[in-house]
């Protein structure tokens, strides 16, 4: 996906997860983050926004301390505050990242090929995963995120995130998962994936000839996105599964982004 493709998506995302907590109670639980109510997850993702915002803004080299993540931050809304506040930090960040230059040089979470690119794509993703949080808070489904959209979110999540050494997918024996999507076309993106676990970090190669594999999952790519993001319980019946169904069960305990 290009840059200006994320900012779109970052946009609608950011949109749609205020509309759903302005219209639901704040202190409703968000099913998807049992420990979290409605009000927690605005917060988060708010301050996600503006911890964001300024790396790219100020050019940060490194990544922030904690004094420097409250500065950016700000003062912490009160609930009738709460969602302007969201509001008003995530358009923040679509336009400085709109504004950003294309050579521009900060620190990034994630190895990349330019830290624009990164930033551009990580809070689309970010939010687009909220909003499904928020819309479950609501006790309602909004629209599905697009194959295109879906597949690179697949794709940060499992060769990015899950292949860095702190990762904690592993076993003591080799075993292989297949994650392969059934909606899109190759300009879409990436459409397969093959998993290694083991006792080493997670390794993860394009898999577009579908090799056989312990664990097969199969679905559109909307679907396979909330499943591995752990938002998507395993029985929902909306991706298909073949083979050790304990690997499912791994990932859901370890997969796990802090």
């Amino acid at each position: 996906m290009e840059i200006t493709e994320h900012l779109e998506a970052l946009h609608c995302e950011g949109s749609l997860l205020a509309n759903a907590a302005a219209g639901t109670d704040l202190s409703a639980p968000v099913p998807t983050c049992p420990d979290w109510r409605l009000r927690d997850l605005l917060l988060h993702t708010g301050q996600v926004h503006r911890w964001a915002t300024a790396t790219v803004r100020d050019g940060h080299r490194s990544r922030m301390d904690a004094d420097g993540e409250r500065a950016a931050w700000g003062p912490e809304p009160d609930d009738a505050e709460l969602v302007d506040w969201f509001r008003a930090g995530h358009s923040a960040l679509v336009t400085t990242l709109a504004a950003a230059p294309a050579d521009l040089d900060c620190w990034t979470v994630l190895p990349t090929t330019g830290p624009l690119a990164f930033w551009a794509r990580r809070q689309a993703h970010e939010t687009a995963v909220h909003r499904f949080d928020a819309d479950a808070a609501a006790g309602t489904e909004g629209p599905a995120v697009g194959p295109a959209l879906a597949r690179d979110g697949i794709d940060e999540l499992l060769r990015g995130f899950m292949t860095l050494s702190r990762g904690r997918v592993r076993s003591d024996r080799p075993r292989t998962v297949l994650v392969r999507a059934t909606d899109g076309d190759g300009g879409e993106g990436p459409g397969s994936w093959l998993l290694t676990v083991s006792r080493e970090p997670l390794t993860v190669e394009l898999a577009d000839d579908a090799p056989a594999a312990d664990l097969t999952l199969t679905g559109p790519a909307r679907d396979l996105y909330l499943l591995l993001w752990n938002r998507l319980p395993p029985d929902a019946g909306r991706v298909a599964r073949s083979g050790d169904r304990s690997l499912l069960d791994l990932w859901r305990e370890t997969a796990v982004i802090g």
